[in-house]
């Protein structure tokens, strides 16, 4: 139950969110006449707070605070959610405001903007709302940095990103905003939680955690970073620490979450997010540990190998280690166990890495073929992936090779090579005379070095082959052949390796035959020493199963079925699939989160927050918030003080608060219909509205936000909140604007926790917002971002006060009257532009829409020194270029679209159309070519004929040059691009 002095809390934080919050307000309930009538109104007289600007100048500072004043006294942008138009919800990822705006923030906003406004223009009712990820570590950890309190940081920072954000022109609806930290939003995480809770999809228990201890709190497995595993907000290395947790249990939504059928989103995000599933199917069965009542299940995808495991392996971490480690193995398995919890999962699992561990002292019971086989410990065997415990398989397995190999383990081939590749070394000295020529004769191909024999034995010649071994073998010799039927030939016997008991025997028998192999402990070491056979001697893929009882000549289509079948006959394992993903660790020990609703009876257990009682309102006064290991909230007492709601008696709140992915996993909704304390969506607004046509934001987000809201989403709709299961259609990736490049150094992501941010502020101050909007386009492609460098401004600048003197300077042409010809020719470039631009916008690619642009400009800027100006086609162009231009730089077309007399706003005009008769060329340029290369560039009209253009490239006098007299073999047209002629 909350408390009085909770309550009085939460109202005062509802004020100081209000106040913050300088244009928050109820949405109008204005019909689009309405709108429209006003903004007709508006725009036959000067308002009278905009300054007085010089009449010819360009004055950015000026422009831009005037019709920014404007737009938000006539609530331009605010979004009508009844209009009839067709919707388009455009959603860009909202910031975290643990300070000002940088200049990757508006990397990442302005080019949505400009999207925004351009699908605006073409009729849609567009949806484009802004709020604050306020909770959560960047937020806490800047304002601890600073010794302020987290809410007065976020809060403060929170008024200064509306100004920076307004100061963008951005065409955001205020109106809607969301900040997180407010409780009437965060009682609907909580509300969530409980939802799930009651569902069994919110639990806690004792897990391994990754631990900051700079942050002093635990990390999600998302949020570990790099491959020395370092923490992704602060850049310190984590350290595994086990502590009670709650979770989510996003595995229960796996499989769902590998189906993209109904979104468009980029591949790599697909693919990102399907290998973090990590989906494998295959069996799990249980091992006994000899001696023992102990047992451990082991996951495996191919079961199909099962016969050749030689040992068994536990994750250091297993729960079983310290139980069945023997006396003697105490001290090297605590030692190992030490050692590796301060290795970092990529090292555990490097490629690279030597793989080491250490015996335990126990054997298991290999339950196919009741075969005894050691149980080690090693680090490349995790508890976060399958079972925490593997078979060891080394002869189908490259890290079990590796280990087999290390420590002297024997090695069983089960799976025949698909390739059937067989080798034997004839060691020079172990064969009787007549052996080469008995190979020669029977065409079993091999070379002879040094007094040795090096055969390669085709398969069908494999049984002559050791057939002829054992008749010419020494007594005191053996040979062998490898890579398929694995067999050891001595003159008076044929054994094959197909078994524990074998490789003993096998191995026992050249230790008496052969000092110097004395020193080899299993016979795969023993045959890994000639060169010769090393790429045969191992290999993971499928094929016909060998050695493996009842299994064996089970072909590779039907093995793993088969063996899985019989498993679950005996009962001693079962089909099963495997994720590597694992449940969603949401709890923080830090104060500025969420606080999860849960209270702690003596003898009701942990029990969910009743739905009346939230929120449960994190308390702002009274709390010593700086970090200790613990969560703060521990030391205040009016907070812990709760009452079970089954019994009635006192009881505790649960002190840690939820990660802040909980706040940005359902957040569109809340836009649709902000602060409701009655429910958590609207569903009339929600049906209308959701899914968000269009999201925008980093791929870095692909394994944590962008695959929480997925879940999020498909619990929502499980729970009835909603009826679809994806939160966005279609997404797009902006690239990251990373910190100057410091010579010497490497590449960062900028970042305010770095103190490498470039300031926005500064630049439009410098030069204007228009200039940065277009210049953040115009750098490259939006979908790769780069190194920031500013050098480039300067030039986007001058060309938007070329932009204003085209319009705004008076022209003195030579001629007065414009020819039909130079009225056709400008209306073909306009509609060519618009036909550019409008396919470049429509694809995200903001950089060659500004190129077109300039483009464009520049041919206006010579056809005005003509009498072309005095057309019709002249004003058409010059309207097209500041509709075309609105969307970038929205500040100074506003203004020279009035200087022309146009109805205001240009940003609610209609999107320009192109008529591609208009644009199409009258002209082509025809690429000549002889042999290849361009020896000519011929202008032709549109439309000729495949024997008009040949002849046309023929008749080149560059081309005839290059021909030097010589026959064409061959000429060949590629329509409406080139000719390319052939000679010898």
């Amino acid at each position: 139950m909350a408390t009085k002095k909770n309550t009085k809390t939460n109202t005062k934080i509802a004020k100081e969110t209000k106040a913050a919050k300088k244009t928050q307000a109820t949405p109008r309930k204005k019909t689009m006449a309405t709108r429209k009538a006003t903004t007709r109104a508006k725009s036959t007289k000067q308002l009278t707070h905009q300054p007085t600007i010089e009449l010819n100048k360009y004055i950015p500072k000026q422009i831009e605070s005037k019709w920014q004043a404007r737009w938000e006294n006539e609530k331009l942008w605010h979004t009508d959610l009844g209009d009839t138009r067709k919707k388009y919800f455009f959603l860009t990822m909202y910031p975290y405001p643990s300070g000002d705006l940088h200049i990757g923030h508006w990397y990442a906003m302005g080019p949505s903007d400009v999207k925004a406004r351009f699908l605006r223009m073409n009729g849609y009712n567009v949806f484009f709302p802004i709020g604050f990820d306020a909770f959560g570590l960047p937020a806490e950890n800047a304002a601890i940095k600073r010794k302020i309190h987290p809410h007065t940081w976020t809060m403060n920072n929170i008024a200064n990103m509306r100004r920076q954000l307004r100061s963008m022109g951005a065409s955001f609806d205020w109106e809607r905003e969301v900040v997180t930290c407010d409780p009437r939003y965060y009682k609907w995480n909580q509300w969530f939680f409980t939802q799930m809770f009651k569902r069994g999809l919110a639990y806690k228990k004792m897990a391994a955690v990754d631990w900051c201890p700079n942050c002093k709190t635990v990390l999600a497995r998302e949020q570990v970073i790099g491959e020395d595993r370092r923490c992704e907000r602060c850049d310190t290395p984590v350290i595994k620490k086990d502590l009670e947790q709650w979770f989510l249990k996003i595995t229960a939504y796996a499989d769902e979450l590998l189906d993209f059928s109904k979104i468009e989103w980029p591949e790599r995000v697909k693919t990102l997010q399907t290998n973090w599933i990590g989906r494998s199917e295959g069996a799990q069965f249980t091992m006994r540990v000899a001696d023992s009542d102990a047992k451990f299940d082991v996951f495996t995808t191919r079961q199909d190998t099962v016969f050749g495991m030689t040992f068994a392996v536990l994750a250091p971490e297993h729960a079983l280690v310290e139980k069945i480690t023997t006396p003697a193995q105490r001290d090297a398995v605590n030692t190992y166990v030490v050692k590796t919890r301060r290795e970092t999962e990529i090292d555990r699992l490097s490629t690279e890495k030597v793989r080491d561990g250490v015996f335990t002292g126990a054997y298991a019971i290999n339950p196919m073929n009741n075969d005894r086989v050691p149980i080690w410990i090693a680090d490349y065997v995790l508890t976060t992936y399958g079972t925490g415990a593997i078979m060891g398989v080394p002869a189908h397995d490259e890290r079990d090779f590796d280990f087999a190999l290390n420590y002297g383990l024997p090695i069983l081939p089960v799976i025949d090579r698909p390739d059937q590749r067989t080798k034997s070394f004839v060691l020079g000295g172990t064969m009787n005379d007549g052996f080469a020529d008995a190979l020669r004769a029977e065409q079993i191909p091999f070379e002879e070095k040094q007094g040795s024999l090096y055969a390669t034995i085709p398969p069908e010649k494999i049984d002559r082959y050791v057939a002829l071994a054992k008749q010419f073998v020494r007594a005191n010799a053996w040979n062998e052949v490898v890579g398929t039927r694995w067999q050891f030939i001595f003159h008076d016997a044929v054994w094959s390796l197909d078994s524990l008991e074998s490789e003993r025997r096998i191995l026992a028998r050249c230790h008496e035959l052969e000092p110097d192999v004395r020193g080899k402990r299993t016979v795969m070491e023993m045959l890994s020493a000639v060169e010769f056979y090393r790429d045969v001697l191992y290999h993971d893929e499928y094929g016909t199963m060998i050695f493996s009882g009842e299994f064996s000549g089970a072909t590779a289509d039907v093995a793993r079925s088969r063996v899985a079948q019989v498993m679950e006959a005996r009962g001693i394992g079962r089909r099963a699939i495997n994720y590597r993903i694992r449940d969603w660790l949401i709890s923080r020990q830090r104060y500025w989160g969420t606080p999860i609703p849960v209270v702690y009876c003596p003898d009701h257990g942990a029990q969910p927050v009743p739905d009346d009682q939230l929120p449960v309102v994190l308390p702002i006064e009274g709390v010593e918030f700086m970090p200790t290991g613990e969560s703060p909230l521990l030391k205040h007492k009016e907070f812990l003080k709760a009452k079970c709601p089954v019994c009635g008696k006192d009881a505790r709140r649960e002190t840690d608060t939820m990660d802040t992915f909980i706040d940005s996993s359902w957040y569109p909704f809340a836009y649709l219909d902000p602060y409701n304390i009655e429910r958590p969506i609207n569903p009339d607004l929600t049906k209308a509205w959701m899914p968000v046509d269009q999201y925008t934001g980093g791929v870095e987000h692909a394994t944590m936000h962008l695959l929480y809201t997925r879940f999020w989403i498909k619990v929502m709709r499980d729970i009835g909140v909603i009826d679809f299961g994806e939160p966005m259609t279609r997404l797009f990736n902006q690239g990251t604007i990373l910190a100057p490049r410091v010579e010497g150094q490497k590449l960062a992501k900028m970042s305010k926790s770095k103190g490498n941010v470039i300031s926005p502020d500064d630049l439009v101050a410098s030069y204007s917002a228009d200039t940065v909007r277009v210049y953040l386009m115009f750098i490259g492609p939006w979908d790769q971002g780069g190194p920031w460098d500013g050098t480039g401004m300067d030039g986007v600048h001058r060309w938007l006060q070329r932009v204003w003197n085209l319009v705004v300077e008076a022209p003195n042409p030579q001629e007065q009257n414009p020819s039909a010809e130079a009225e056709k020719e400008l209306r073909r470039t306009t509609h060519q532009i618009i036909k550019r631009v409008t396919q470049e916008l429509t694809a995200f690619k903001f950089n060659t829409t500004v190129a077109a642009l300039m483009e464009f400009t520049n041919h206006l800027q010579k056809a005005r020194e003509t009498s072309v100006i005095n057309s019709p086609a002249w004003r058409e162009s010059i309207e097209a270029l500041l509709l075309m231009l609105a969307p970038a730089a929205p500040h100074i077309t506003e203004e020279l679209w009035e200087r022309i007399g146009k109805p205001y706003s240009i940003h609610q005009q209609a999107w320009l159309q192109w008529d591609p008769k208009i644009a199409a060329d009258e002209m082509f340029t025809l690429i000549a070519q002889v042999n290849g290369k361009v020896r000519d560039r011929i202008e032709l009209p549109v439309g000729v004929n495949e024997a008009e253009a040949k002849s046309a490239a023929l008749n080149s006098p560059s081309v005839q040059r290059h021909l030097d007299g010589k026959t064409p073999t061959q000429v060949i047209y590629v329509p409406g691009r080139l000719v390319n002629i052939v000679v010898k």
